[in-house]
C-alpha cells in the first residue's frame, strides 16, 4: 500500500477542515433556532399573563382606570411587535412591553387594594428609583402632585425609568406630564421645569437619598442639555399633552437648562 504523498496529505486536511466549518456552522444555526424559540416562548407568555391582567381587572376610581387603560395601550402594542419580531432582540422588546404592562396592572391592582401579586422582573430602563413620599410643587401656577400611594388626585402611574436620558421615579403622579419627552425623545421646557420642580433638591423637598443627589449635582451643568430653547419644545399643545401650552405660561420666557444626571435610589 503506498504512502500518501504532501498533495494528498493537503487534500485530506482541507476536507477535515470543511467538515469541520460545515458542522460548526450546523451546530450555531440550531443553536440559533433555539434561541429564537426561547426568546419567543418568553415573549409569549409574559404577553398572554398581561393579557390574563387585563381581561380580569375592572374598577371605578380614576387610579384603576387610568393603570388599566395603559396596561391594555401595551397588552396592544405587545401583539403587533410580537406578529412582525424574526430576531431575538425584536422578542426581547415584546417581553419589555409586555413587563411594562404588568407593572400598570400591578398598580391597578395596589389601586383596587388587592394584593400584588410577585414582584415582577425589573424593566430595562428602570433606575430612577421610586417615590417614598408625597410631594406637591406650584409651577408657571399650575399645581402638580406626586406620591408612592394612587389617589384621586394622583390617577397617573408610572413604572419609573429613564426617558429622554433622565430618570423619572416610579410612582404616582396628577399628570402625565412625562408623555411628550416620552414620545418626542428630548424635554420640552414645560416638562422639564416640572421635572426639576418634582425631583430638584433646590425647588423641591428635601428628602433626597445620597444617591440621588450625587448624580444630580454631578451632571447639572448649567446651559447645555439638548437645547432647550422655546424652539425645542416639541408638541406643547392643548391637543398633545394635556394643557402645556402657551397659554398657561409654561414655556415662556426660559433659557437653557441643564442635565440632571442620572438617579437611582428611592425619593
Amino acid at each position: 500500500m503506498g504512502t500518501v504523498g504532501p498533495m494528498g496529505t493537503w487534500i485530506v486536511l482541507a476536507v477535515l477542515v470543511a467538515v469541520a466549518v460545515a458542522a460548526a456552522a450546523v451546530f450555531a444555526a440550531r443553536r440559533r433556532k433555539r434561541e429564537l424559540a426561547d426568546a419567543r416562548e418568553d415573549a409569549l407568555r409574559w404577553h398572554e399573563r398581561l393579557g390574563g391582567q387585563v381581561m380580569n381587572l375592572s374598577g371605578d376610581a380614576p387610579a384603576v382606570r387610568q393603570a388599566l387603560a395603559d396596561a391594555g395601550e401595551r397588552y396592544t402594542a405587545a401583539g403587533a411587535q410580537l406578529e412582525r419580531s424574526t430576531s431575538v432582540k425584536q422578542y426581547e422588546l415584546v417581553r419589555e412591553t409586555a413587563l411594562e404592562g404588568l407593572a400598570y396592572a400591578r398598580a391597578a391592582r395596589v389601586a383596587l387594594g388587592i394584593d400584588p401579586g410577585p414582584d415582577l422582573p425589573p424593566l430595562a430602563g428602570a433606575r430612577a428609583g421610586q417615590l417614598t413620599r408625597e410631594r406637591e410643587v406650584d409651577v408657571q401656577g399650575h399645581r402638580f402632585r406626586a406620591g408612592p400611594q394612587p389617589g384621586d388626585a394622583t390617577p397617573y402611574y408610572y413604572p419609573g425609568g429613564q426617558v429622554a436620558g433622565k430618570g423619572v421615579p416610579a410612582g404616582w403622579y396628577s399628570e402625565p406630564w412625562w408623555k411628550t419627552a416620552l414620545v418626542a425623545g428630548a424635554w420640552g421646557v414645560g416638562s422639564l421645569l416640572v421635572f426639576d420642580a418634582l425631583f430638584s433638591p433646590s425647588w423641591g423637598d428635601a428628602g433626597y437619598d445620597a444617591g440621588y443627589n450625587a448624580g444630580f449635582d454631578q451632571g447639572y451643568d448649567a446651559g447645555a442639555d439638548q437645547g432647550y430653547d422655546a424652539g425645542a419644545d416639541q408638541g406643547y399643545d392643548a391637543g398633545a399633552d394635556q394643557g402645556y401650552d402657551g397659554g398657561d405660561g409654561m414655556d415662556a420666557g426660559f433659557g437653557d437648562a441643564g442635565d440632571m444626571g442620572d438617579m437611582g435610589g428611592d425619593f
